[in-house]
């Protein structure tokens, strides 16, 4: 396998819980540590040589360094989906890589080190697809992390369309997400925007990247970038080109 990281499509069947199962190898030495961003959701991640573990739901930077040639295959779970899959609150995962042999709606054993990455990942595959239909997604929480997916949403906004009330719909997150829908609101929307600045051409137009994503201005997205990411969005920017 070469360096790099690359997503493959879940099923059509699975797509409503599943984002998407990656792979992922450690350049060579000399590479900066991979910084992992929030992005509301959830993975199962292998790595070769050690096994199986979950990275819980992030609410800042993780600087990942990982020894040269690894390779890591996972399975990303869609925000609201993780908690049910796992068979437990996500609150209870949060800012944490916890041992897969540790939670116990995952089967012991099945993911050892010693696998071949191929090998890994058709077991992360088949382990997802088993999980979201033994242990459905709360269809709620799905459609809460869709419509706070806008730019402008907003929580109480959210839970008037979805007809519950505001403690309802924090609870609900927390278990299903990690967190409650104004901080969930608050990722998707740093999202939005990691994911404009990666696919930006040339210089990045970081105003207009801001008002579009749904900042109330540059100094907005400056105050949650530095919160979320660590950096600046300049800095941000520079560091996910390089």
């Amino acid at each position: 396998m070469t360096p790099g990281y690359r997503e493959f499509p879940p099923s059509a069947q699975f797509r409503n819980e599943i984002h998407c199962l990656w792979v992922g190898v450690t350049p060579l030495a000399g590479r900066p540590p991979t910084l992992v961003l929030p992005d509301a959701c959830i993975d199962l991640i292998w790595q070769s040589g050690v096994g199986a573990f979950v990275a819980g739901p992030d609410t800042g930077p993780v600087s990942d360094a990982r020894p040269a040639g690894t390779v890591l295959a996972g399975v990303r779970f869609r925000p609201g989906a993780g908690g049910a899959a796992l068979g437990l609150p996500l609150s209870e995962l949060l800012d944490l890589r916890v041992d897969a042999d540790d939670l116990p709606a995952l089967p012991r054993g099945r993911l050892p080190g010693s696998l071949a990455p191929e090998q890994a990942l058709r077991r992360l595959t088949d382990l997802a697809a088993e999980l979201v239909t033994d242990r459905p997604a709360d269809r709620l929480v799905l459609e809460a992390a869709r419509l706070l997916d806008r730019p402008g949403a907003r929580a109480e906004w959210a839970a008037a369309r979805l007809e519950i009330g505001e403690r309802q719909l924090r609870r609900r997150c927390q278990a299903a997400v990690g967190y409650g829908p104004r901080m969930l609101h608050r990722v998707l929307r740093f999202r939005r925007f990691v994911t404009r600045i990666d696919a930006a051409p040339g210089r990045v137009d970081l105003a207009g990247i801001a008002a579009g994503t749904g900042y109330a201005d540059q100094a907005h997205l400056t105050r949650e970038s530095t919160s979320l990411a660590g950096l600046p969005p300049a800095a941000l920017a520079r560091a996910r080109r390089g």
